[in-house]
């Protein structure tokens, strides 16, 4: 079993990392949804740059709802965050790997491009590294941990 701290000294800073990261993805699914409004949902012939990313209406409203479930989990804490934070920190990552095999194809549905893919990765290492130590717990949890990972090999 790995350790993953309780009540790490840095879990504000991870939180207000995630809380940025949730905010850019926010914003840019906002402005993507506005700049390609009226085209199709998949269009990979007509892609908007939006805050340094192409997106299309369909990765625009990915975008919105990743950045509200982020900023939500963030608000929320009580680890909902932390288990949040490590899937959405994966997914991230494995968008972004998924879309990097499809950049050159007609499958590139969310029209992404290199810098996309890594913007995904950087979000998602971001966000996953908040998860690891966004874990908070009682005392008797930290000790419990603590001696777990001092006296158990």
């Amino acid at each position: 079993m790995a350790h993953i701290p309780i009540n790490h000294p840095l879990r504000p800073l991870y939180r207000v990392l995630t809380a940025l990261a949730g905010l850019y993805v926010l914003i840019f699914g906002i402005i993507g949804a506005t700049k390609s409004s009226g085209a199709s949902l998949f269009d990979q012939d007509h892609l908007h740059w939006v805050l340094g990313l192409r997106t299309n209406l369909a990765f625009a409203i990915l975008s919105i709802i990743a950045g509200i479930v982020i900023l939500v989990a963030v608000f929320i804490g009580r680890n909902i965050d932390h288990y949040l934070d490590i899937g959405a920190g994966l997914a991230f990552m494995v968008v972004g790997m998924l879309m990097l095999g499809l950049l050159r194809t007609d499958a590139n549905f969310l029209g992404f491009s290199v810098v996309n893919c890594v913007v995904s990765f950087i979000i998602g290492v971001v966000v996953f590294a908040a998860g690891l130590y966004g874990k908070t717990g009682s005392d008797q949890d930290v000790a419990s941990e603590e001696s777990f990972r001092h006296h158990h090999h």
